[in-house]
């Protein structure tokens, strides 16, 4: 954890990618033979209420915590693949980069913020991405759950799935139980996003949020909602995503839209996990989405987009307004360079 922080509160979340039972039916925005998981937040949350999410939250100071040295590898960022320098006049992402030694931590962030996206997925949908003895797993595939065998009956695990909730702690005790360690070497980094101004939740609320992805070799897992912040739980290909948020039938903020509509280029599995496995040594930078208003709704704006400000307003000190009285169709029209499929909603 950073307190020094001012503006954000630092989270980590997975794209959790899984094989389809079968081939999904081919939608206007290609084939998938995966599926990803979804899960919608409760009306009562303070961000994003009723929103559909990738699995993840806040990281706590037990994802940090020194007793996950005594289960995992005693090896230079525990075993993890060591990120290449960025270019030329680039930077790694702060919330990577960040020495965690002076903020009292031991644990560097890559390996805290994978501990902290597998226990959240624990304690959202009840999955657990565990291997045995102290890792990595064995093979470069996706990854594979714990046997049926290894797990203790389901009353037991439903209970220290509470504790957890509970206490974030509790999330170590469980894998020394078990014998096991959190399969951190299955999530890729994949992107790195800040929220904007004028999408802060309640109490002006942001978040720096480490964003993975993980591959599952089998079919999508039994999930269960915690009905406390997660109130459903939907398997979907990234075209039926898509295609489901633009029918209003869910709804996802700029970060999700956007993560669906690059994942449409990946139509198999295996695919989607050798391209996350290789980029994922190039690091990623952080991303922060800029609305510009018009005159009958308004465009989220992405690095990459014309019309992205050359000095975006992070801190919200600047007090930057985008706005023009066009409508968004007109904008869209204008031949701008745009770096994907737009999120435009109405007013």
């Amino acid at each position: 954890m950073n307190s020094r922080l001012r503006h954000w509160r630092e989270a980590a979340t997975l794209l959790l990618a899984a094989r389809s039972p079968a081939r999904l039916p081919r939608s206007p925005l290609g084939a998938a033979d995966y599926q990803l998981l979804l899960l919608q937040r409760s009306s009562r949350s303070g961000f994003m209420p009723t929103a559909h999410v990738f699995p993840g939250g806040l990281v706590e100071a037990a994802d940090f915590s020194a007793d996950w040295l005594g289960l995992l590898p005693n090896s230079p960022r525990c075993g993890l693949g060591l990120v290449k320098p960025p270019p030329p006049g680039g930077s790694r992402a702060p919330l990577f980069a960040t020495d965690r030694e002076p903020l009292g931590s031991p644990l560097p962030g890559e390996v805290a913020f994978r501990i902290c996206a597998i226990r959240e997925t624990f304690e959202e949908a009840g999955i657990l991405l565990l291997v045995p003895g102290r890792g990595p797993a064995a093979g470069d595939g996706p990854a594979q759950l714990l046997p049926a065998e290894r797990l203790p009956p389901a009353a037991e695990l439903s209970e220290w799935r509470r504790r957890v909730q509970a206490d974030p702690a509790c999330f170590v005790q469980l894998c020394r139980h078990l014998g096991c360690v959190p399969n951190i070497w299955a999530l890729q980094e994949w992107s790195n996003w800040l929220t904007p101004v004028d999408r802060a939740g309640r109490g002006g609320r942001r978040y720096d949020t480490a964003f993975f992805l993980c591959c599952l070799e089998e079919r999508p897992p039994h999930t269960s909602q915690d009905d406390r912040e997660v109130t459903a739980c939907l398997w979907t290909s990234p075209p039926e995503a898509i295609e489901r948020f633009k029918s209003q039938e869910i709804w996802f903020g700029p970060p999700q839209f956007y993560e669906f509509c690059r994942l449409c280029n990946f139509s198999s599995l295996h695919e989607l996990h050798k391209f996350s496995s290789d980029r994922a040594l190039e690091g990623c930078e952080h991303w922060m989405p800029v609305m510009l208003s018009a005159s009958d709704g308004y465009i989220e704006l992405l690095p990459g987009d014309e019309l992205y400000p050359e000095d975006p307003d992070y801190t919200g000190e600047k007090k930057i307004v985008m706005s023009t009285d066009k409508k968004v169709e007109d904008v869209m029209k204008e031949g701008f360079v745009w770096s994907g499929e737009k999120s435009a909603c109405p007013l």
